[in-house]
């Protein structure tokens, strides 16, 4: 070929590539752009979404027995409900325990600290005089004929009394700040909350749709489609239609088994406000990679709080290790299966990017997100590559 043809096939062919960088590095941005701005509306649908695919089960367990679809997920959402509003009702007491036993708690929570640090304080002194840098061993040695260092003497100050008021000058006013902090940071944040009770007020009517329409839906979304890309669609929505189902299904109700063992054993062992400090431990668990500190941090300051001795704090620390052992080797493997396979790079790195978009709910939805993404690459031929790279 000659030289010349090949020069220009060359350039031809390095500003196509350029361009082609160019413009996913571009549509890159737009879609974290989009992300970011719509997060309210995406946070909502995803919650919704994973409300669907919890109650989903049982919807189709009830048109089994020949009862409509809409009537079913009409039944199965106020169940729902009703469940929250006793759920949140039994927090309410357990908060309304806290606030009113909060003095005895703080000055339980106070003493317990001060004691471990005069303990702290106690071995470090202890190891100082060991090494010799204590303040005996400054003064066995000062007695020893060290020379001495001369202490020059203070001076006492004087305090005068504050300048008389000249007549017919402008006093300054001081106004005293009657503000309460509590109230002041409740207005600063109206909006934020006025948000986030707007988008929550859409939740119940999404989750219905979604259940009572899923077929109409599923079916529409189909004929965007022809030939085989339809059913390579159909097989990606079955994919992450059952790997989502398989983790947040499992996930939660791994959650609820260890939020009842853990309310039962702390009851037992006599921890303070155990229906709360119990789901807090059992689902803080599950969190990945520091489940396990998060699960003992709720148990551990209940203990602390209410003055409890050594051995309970310690019965805690014993009950959520052994639950938590229990839910990773057994639970896991049985409710959540073999279809979300995320190697823990993939995890740690969704966690970061997520949390960072979308704050506290990023992290919650990280996991889901990426096993959706991975069930995606896994049933396109083209994106096969990406889906081994997500897996174990």
């Amino acid at each position: 070929m000659p030289i010349g043809l090949r020069n220009q096939r060359d350039d031809a062919h390095e500003p196509r590539s350029v361009h082609h960088y160019a413009s996913f590095i571009i549509a890159a941005g737009v879609v974290l752009a989009f992300l970011y701005w719509a997060r309210p509306v995406l946070i909502t649908a995803l919650v919704a979404l994973i409300i669907a695919f919890l109650l989903e089960p049982v919807v189709g367990l009830l048109t089994r027995i020949h009862i409509p679809r809409s009537i079913a997920t009409l039944l199965v959402c106020a169940v729902a409900v009703l469940a929250i509003y006793f759920a949140s009702l039994s927090l309410w007491n357990q908060l309304s325990g806290i606030a009113r036993d909060a003095p005895e708690l703080q000055k339980n929570l106070t003493t317990t600290l001060e004691n471990t640090s005069a303990k702290i304080q106690k071995v470090g002194d202890s190891a100082a005089q060991i090494l010799g840098t204590g303040p005996r061993a400054t003064g066995a040695s000062g007695a020893s004929g060290a020379s001495e260092v001369p202490v020059k003497p203070t001076r006492k100050k004087t305090i005068l009394p504050p300048p008389a008021p000249v007549p017919g000058a402008i006093q300054e006013v001081r106004i005293h700040d009657d503000r309460n902090p509590i109230a002041d940071f409740i207005v600063a944040r109206l909006g934020t909350l006025y948000q986030f009770v707007l988008m929550s007020s859409f939740v119940p009517f999404l989750v219905y749709f979604m259940l009572s329409w899923r077929d109409h839906i599923y079916k529409s979304f189909l004929r965007f489609f022809e030939g085989p890309d339809r059913l390579v669609v159909a097989r990606s929505v079955s994919g992450v239609s059952a790997m989502a189902r398989a983790f947040v299904v499992g996930n939660f109700m791994i959650g609820i088994i260890l939020a009842a063992l853990s309310w039962a054993l702390f009851s037992l062992v006599h921890i303070p406000f155990a229906f709360m400090i119990g789901s807090m431990s059992g689902f803080l668990s599950l969190v990945p990679y520091i489940g396990l500190p998060l699960g003992m941090l709720p148990p551990l300051f209940s203990a602390l709080a209410a003055g409890s001795d050594s051995t309970t704090i310690l019965l805690s620390f014993i009950i959520v290790l052994a639950l938590h052992l229990t839910a990773m080797n057994v639970f896991y493997p049985k409710l959540v299966g073999a279809r979300v396979h995320l190697n823990p790079l993939v995890v740690t790195f969704s966690l970061m990017f997520w949390g960072f978009l979308w704050d506290a709910a990023g992290l919650v939805l990280a996991i889901p997100i990426t096993a959706g993404i991975k069930a995606i690459c896994d049933n396109v031929a083209g994106l096969r590559s990406f889906g081994r790279f997500l897996g174990d």
